[in-house]
């Protein structure tokens, strides 16, 4: 058994597939773009996909995360994506939420450390940065703690150390009640809270985006268990560097908490952005995102936010799925781009990919006429 700040943690657990079990860690479960698989912890099958290439960084779970339907969800799949122009973006349902197979969200932090231990293990990523927004804080941080090796730095947005400390009991209660018995309203009540400078169309997107992640009572079980995470015993056993994100004018998770996580962990520093959105993919994500793939080592991060202003009019691709279909429509394949942009061929092939799905457009050949008309 190993102390840690006065609290005993059991031993980490084997990862050997349980007898008459036929999925592997490496096994397509799902075929999609990207296609997920599942990693086994010993008790639970855990989802998780990956895209993108470079250092392997880790985005855990959050209330309510849900592989498939986060991918379909435009603000979230533009924030990988931006991600995944520069590392290699390992995603994962922890246990009772979205893809994975368990019957509630463990309430304990520990099944949570495990299944994240799991996913770096199935992925094969011996070290990986932590990228984690919200209730994914705690987890991390206790990660961090538990396996200081598998850890290479840890970037925590709209953070806290203990749901305790997030509203009164009272509160916190009224709020899990009023998820469990109405979905509809409770889910109008959340998109005010986390995204409350969301413009009247974002906010019946995330509305519909949070309904079809989990039914009622799924969403409330996981509130709770989000309400009971605490790592305030685990942060003063962290070694990795951390950068820890907060906007000013975050509702859901009041800008107080998040300085006392920089101020519990030894190696952090609090960096305040404008905004009022919680979540790290909502609102004008490119300040957020160029602190932190900086911290994380990426030199000039290729970051544009969909809400920041850009010459012309809005583009509805990146910049980098812009530049591939550029070089798309001067006829060179996709090893001649891998080449010029320093890219692999695969992430060549998903630039293309990503591009003609959010242009709605038939084939590759109509996506560079695009980017041709585009860029005259």
């Amino acid at each position: 058994m190993t102390p840690v700040q006065g609290r005993t943690l059991s031993p980490p657990r084997p990862g050997p597939l349980a007898a008459g079990r036929v999925v592997s860690h490496t096994e397509i479960v799902r075929s999609g773009e990207p296609p997920i698989r599942y990693a086994w912890t010993g008790s639970d099958d855990v989802a998780w996909s990956e895209t993108g290439d470079g250092p392997p960084v880790l985005i855990g779970g959050w209330w309510m995360s849900h592989l498939e339907r986060d991918a379909e969800y435009p603000p979230f799949r533009d924030f990988v994506s931006t991600i995944a122009q520069h590392r290699r973006v390992i995603r994962m349902d922890p246990p009772g939420s979205g893809l994975s197979r368990s019957r509630e969200t463990p309430s304990e932090l520990w099944p949570h450390v495990d299944a994240m231990l799991a996913v770096l293990d199935a992925a094969d990523a011996q070290q990986a940065t932590l990228f984690a927004g919200s209730s994914g804080c705690p987890v991390a941080i206790a990660f961090a703690a538990r396996h200081p090796e598998r850890v290479r730095r840890l970037v925590l947005s709209g953070a806290y150390l203990s749901g305790s400390m997030i509203a009164p009991d009272a509160d916190r209660a009224a709020l899990v009640e009023l998820v469990r018995r109405s979905w509809g309203v409770s889910s109008r009540v959340m998109s005010d809270i986390f995204y409350p400078d969301a413009t009247p169309e974002q906010r019946r997107a995330y509305v519909r985006h949070q309904r079809s992640t989990a039914t009622a009572d799924a969403a409330a079980a996981a509130l709770e268990a989000v309400y009971s995470f605490d790592a305030r015993d685990f942060a003063a056993d962290v070694s990795a560097p951390a950068l820890v994100l907060h906007r000013r004018g975050d509702r859901a998770i009041r800008l107080a908490l998040g300085a006392a996580v920089a101020d519990a962990l030894p190696d952090a520093r609090l960096q305040v952005l404008d905004g009022a959105a919680h979540h790290p993919w909502h609102g004008d994500t490119t300040a957020l995102l160029a602190a932190a793939l900086r911290f994380d080592g990426v030199a000039e991060p290729d970051v544009v936010s969909p809400s920041a202003p850009t010459p012309g009019a809005a583009l509805p691709i990146s910049l980098r799925e812009l530049e591939v279909l550029t070089l798309v429509a001067r006829g060179l394949t996709d090893a001649q781009i891998a080449s010029e942009l320093y890219l692999s061929i695969h992430t060549v092939h998903r630039h293309v990919a990503n591009a003609r799905s959010k242009l709605g457009v038939p084939s590759r050949a109509a996506a560079a006429a695009w980017a041709v008309a585009h860029t005259a």
